[in-house]
């Protein structure tokens, strides 16, 4: 005679196996519907998002152009203040000269002004 436990362990080892393979199939079916319905929500989101990616890298590009551009404007600007600064600290030294040769010819011409005695 078999003890009661052994008689009740051979009836259910059957329906203990098909209740786990029931319980994995319903897992995986459960797992590739989630799957799927990820991919399909968020499949067109990415794609979006990478579209805009593209459009932000050409901006990127072309405001990259339009710094170079300007970089160069300023380059130029810079030379021609320099050129600027260099012809007005000329003409301020031919104004001093020009200023000198006044006072002299203010000093002749006051000199000559005077009775001669």
């Amino acid at each position: 005679m078999k003890p009661l436990f052994l008689m009740l362990a051979e009836a259910n080892t059957g329906n203990v196996i098909l209740i786990i393979a029931l319980l994995l199939v319903a897992g995986i079916i459960g797992y590739l519907t989630a799957w799927f319905y990820a991919k399909s929500v968020y499949t067109p989101v990415i794609k979006g998002l990478e579209a805009e990616k593209a459009d932000l890298l050409k901006r990127v590009a072309g405001l990259e152009a339009e710094k170079t551009d300007l970089l160069k404007q300023v380059t130029g600007l810079k030379d021609d203040l320099a050129k600027l600064t260099l012809r007005s600290d000329n003409q301020l030294e031919r104004i001093g000269k020009l200023e000198n040769e006044i006072a002299e010819k203010d000093a002749e011409l006051n000199n000559l002004k005077k009775p001669m005695k």
